[in-house]
């Protein structure tokens, strides 16, 4: 009969065995470092707030006089509601920018602001401001490798998230075997 202790031990030393047989932290191929990433999302704030004052110029009633839907004063709401949520968001996330669900929530409103903008910017060139959609659109545009690079880094980011769970899973099978081992069996002295 085995010691009670002998599971919890043996769970102990498989532990330990792991994290002594797990190397330094390396950064995956293509998974840029914490300090390389934060500048662009310090810089994607910086681009959101930059567009909040542009979004405040902007009147939408003078275009439903002329026929345009109402719709335009909701999603010109919307737009200045993200730009300022993308703000905060980015600049937190750039103290910790390892944070899956936080950069996919970033994404996904960075994503939602661009296609609202797309629409404002169709309602300023056919109702009231050609050229000023233009200098909306070219604003929107400065934001664009920075998107891109982040969301090449978030999908590095799951990607490592997902092989390190492999890792662990199979490690933990691994430990998981060496625990449901019988143990070997010793000849008794009489």
């Amino acid at each position: 009969m085995t010691h009670p202790a002998v599971p919890a031990l043996s769970l102990l030393v498989c532990a330990l065995t792991l994290s002594a047989q797990t190397p330094a932290p390396k950064q995956p191929n293509g998974l840029e470092a914490d300090w390389e990433i934060a500048p662009v999302l310090q810089e994607m704030s910086a681009h959101a707030m930059r567009l909040v004052p542009v979004l405040e110029k902007i009147d939408p009633a003078p275009w439903v006089s002329r026929g345009a839907s109402d719709t335009y004063a909701e999603q010109l709401q919307s737009c200045k509601e993200q730009a300022r949520a993308i703000a905060v968001t980015a600049k937190a996330l750039a103290a910790n920018p390892e944070k899956l669900g936080a950069s996919l929530e970033l994404l996904f409103r960075i994503q939602a602001l661009e296609t609202m903008l797309i629409s404002i910017e169709e309602g300023m060139r056919r109702y009231e401001m050609p050229a000023q959609a233009q200098q909306l659109i070219s604003l929107e545009a400065e934001n664009g490798a920075n998107r891109d690079r982040f969301q090449r880094y978030i999908v590095n980011l799951a990607v490592e998230r997902e092989q390190d769970l492999q890792v662990m899973d199979r490690e933990a099978q691994r430990c998981r075997g060496i625990l449901t081992q019988a143990p070997p069996r010793t000849a008794r002295k009489k």
